[in-house]
Order: structure tokens, then sequence, then C-alpha cells
């Protein structure tokens, strides 16, 4: 028998994406997730892991170390009329659209599409709940991830999450839940791996019914949010409405927080609470000069931008006409035709904006697509060449690295250095573009 590992090894190559999968994966309930180094890392108690025994269902769902998928793809998505793309991967159709609630399309990223189809499909009973992530201020992380199965609970998820998100809890909540129609919503790397653990879990498997991929261009650590209220004096007790990204397309931070005063004359100096304070500013003000400070390693090496493996992928798009556009327009990548049809009913119905575009349109509206597959490609190769282990993909593109390759990564390595270490953030503000508070 060939002994496999646990995920201390993907932990020990800092190979971890930080999905949460594992701890839903291990039978024997060893591993839990933490926060460590602004990032969602899992830990494993010894006296509980049975890898000694064989058990290795941790490191078969562990996406970090990579994926198959060009294999998993043409296994999953069978539909006639199939395309494929380089950077897409397998598609049925490419769109862009919204929500026709003016709302939800206003105050949800790029559009609502996600939070609109999902509130078509809970209200048409065909699915039970969709896994989906929020701002919760009663939460230290400012986030969290549940089952939601209300229109209400959907809605309390909308907006992007520039944060890490763990998944951890999905799939016990999922088997213990009781439908059997549930959509996750996720990043490309929490999609790959709950489909790798679809292979060694059937339970889970047949309680779901579908996975939305949010497309990525890189995550974030918890450092990220930490700097941006620092620079602005945000007190993250004190909030009661946070959002990277509200109110229109691209939009703004909003971070509503409680005024307070001190009451001198208590004895227990109680504070407070006298109205709010709304603070507001651009996304693209506050969030691209900040580039790869606060990006993990592991992002570096990761080739999937739309979520190759999801059965529709939903993201923004920044091309003419669709950039002139103050209220929301999303795009999406359908690869599946159950998904298309519910698509095209929630249109008729009135419920979405829906037009087709080509994927060449699609991909010149993304441009860390080709990033992720030619830049990163190159990254692997080049630590692969210094001796490092690498995620494995079974693609054949990823390209040899070249001097400006090694340019790229020791710029990017440095600046993740800088935003790993607060005692050096104020170097962050000197090497970050001047910009100012946009209202």
């Amino acid at each position: 028998m060939i002994f496999m590992t646990n995920i201390n090894q993907t932990l020990s190559h800092d190979l971890c994406t930080g999905c949460g999968v594992c701890e839903g994966a291990c039978p024997f309930h060893a591993i839990s997730t933490i926060v460590k180094a602004g990032r969602f890392l899992p830990i494993i108690d010894d006296t509980k892991c049975k890898n000694d025994g064989g058990c290795h269902r941790c490191m078969d769902a562990c996406p970090g170390v990579g994926i198959d998928l060009m294999r998993i793809s043409k296994e999953l998505f069978t539909d006639n009329e199939l395309k494929e793309d380089k950077m897409v991967g397998k598609y049925l159709k490419c769109f862009t659209g919204h929500s026709n609630n003016e709302y939800i399309r206003y105050h949800c990223a790029s559009g609502g599409m996600i939070s609109q189809f999902l509130v078509f499909l809970l209200e048409k009973k065909y699915i039970d709940g969709a896994f989906v992530t929020a701002f919760d201020p009663a939460n230290e992380l400012l986030i969290s991830s549940y089952i939601a199965t209300t229109t209400e609970d959907i809605l309390k998820a909308k907006g992007s999450k520039y944060a890490p998100v763990s998944l951890h809890n999905a799939v016990a909540g999922i088997k213990a839940a009781s439908g059997t129609k549930y959509v996750i919503v996720g990043l490309p790397c929490h999609i790959q791996g709950f489909r790798k653990l679809e292979a060694i879990d059937r339970k889970f498997r047949d309680k779901v019914l579908g996975y939305f991929a949010i497309y990525c261009s890189s995550g974030r650590t918890f450092y990220l949010t930490e700097h941006v209220f620092k620079e602005r004096g945000i007190k993250k007790e004190n909030l009661s409405y946070f959002a990277y990204r509200d109110e229109g397309c691209l939009g703004s931070m909003v971070a509503k927080q409680r005024c307070s005063v001190r009451d001198t004359d208590s004895n227990t100096e109680a504070i407070l609470y006298k109205g709010y304070e709304v603070y507001k500013e651009r996304y693209q003000s506050y969030y691209h000069p900040l580039r790869s400070f606060f990006i993990p390693r592991r992002c570096l090496f990761c080739i999937d931008h739309y979520g190759e493996l999801g059965d529709v992928c939903f993201g923004d798009i920044h091309v003419e006409p669709y950039i002139q556009d103050t209220i929301g327009v999303n795009s999406l990548v359908v690869r599946k035709k159950l998904w298309l049809d519910w698509l095209l009913e929630a249109k008729k119905e009135g419920c979405i904006t829906l037009d087709e575009i080509s994927v060449e349109i699609l991909n010149s509206s993304q441009k860390m697509s080709y990033k992720k597959k030619e830049r990163n490609g190159r990254f692997i190769n080049l630590n692969r060449l210094l001796g490092r282990v690498m995620p494995v993909y079974d693609v054949d593109y990823l390209h040899k690295p070249t001097i400006k390759t090694l340019i790229d990564y020791i710029q990017n390595r440095f600046q993740q250095f800088l935003g790993r270490h607060r005692a050096m953030w104020w170097l962050i503000t000197l090497l970050k573009k001047n910009t100012s508070n946009l209202k």
C-alpha cells in the first residue's frame, strides 16, 4: 500500500487555500479551522487522526495540492453543444445580465444575478437552500457562512467579500439538513475541493444539486480589512453594517458604525450610542492601490479564474459598453443545460435580464484570466526549478519561466512580505498610490 499523508503535507509546503473542505471531509472530526497569519488554516488533532491507519480523506479532498481540471470537467459537463475555451473551460453559453429588482441590482455586487437567481430557485422550490457567506457584525471576523432557505437569508449574503472565506461547516451543515437539493456558492478553490470530496462522499454528493462559482483574481488575507480600517479610523466593534462593494456598478465600500460618547458621570463609563456615522469610499480608490500586499502566496499558483468546475459562474464585466453602466451588470458562464433552462425561465418570468455574449468579449473583460493561466503557470514552473513542491494540474499549457517571471515573482513576494507584517504597513502607505476618498 502506498502511504498518503494528511493535510499537514499541504501546510508544510504552504499550499493551503484556506477553503475548509478538509474539515468536512474528515470522518473522525480530527480537523478544525483556525485563523493564523490573517488566513484560515486547518489544524489536526493527532489523537483523533487515523492517518496511520490508512485514512487520507483530507488529502483526497484538498484543492491546494492541485486537481485534474480537464478530467473532472470532462466527466461533469456532458451536454450537447458544449464548447471549450482555454480561459473559460467547458461551457454552453456566456451572458451578461442583472436582476430586474432595482434594489437587488444596485446593492448586490455587479448586478445581483447570484442573489436574484437564488431567490428565484428558492421560490420555485427548485432548490431547498443555498450555502452562502454574509457580513456578520456579531462575528469577530465579520463574516459567517450558512444555509440560506429564505429570500431574507439570501439577501443578507449580498455583495463581494474581500476577505478569507472558509466553508468548513458546509459539509456537516448540508448533510444534517432535511433537504436534498442545495447549491453551494464559493470561489474556484472551494468548488475544486467540493468536487474532489464528491468523488469519495456519496451522501454529500447526493445532496448538492449544483455549484455557483464566483470569478476570482486572487484571495486576500484578513490583514487587508484591518489595514483599510486602521487607515480610515473605522472601528470593527462599532460596525452595524459593512460592505466591500455596495451602491452600484463596482460601487463603494460602505461602513456604518455607531457614533459613541463616553458618559463621564457614570461609574461604569458605559458607551452610549447616539446615532450612526456612515463612511463611503469608491472601490477603485481603496482597493486597487493595495495590489498584491495582502494576497496569500498560494494564490500565485492558481490557474482557475472563472471556476471551471462550477455549474454557473458569475463575475463583473469591464468592457464597453457595460463599463458605462452605473447600477450593475454581471457576466456569467453556464456549463449545464439544467441551469441554462432555469436561467431562461427566470428571464421569461421577468426576474432577470439576460443577453448572450461571445466568449471573446467575456475574456476581454477578464484580464486576470490570462494572468492566472500565463503568469501563474510560469510561477509554478519557476518554483519547481527552485526545488519547491507545487500544485499539480492536468494541463499542458504551463509556460516556461523567463527573467520577467522571476522579477514579477520577487515583486509579488516582497509586497506579500510587507502585508504579513503590521510593523511594515507604513511602507505600504508610502508605496501605494495616493488616492483621495471619492464619495
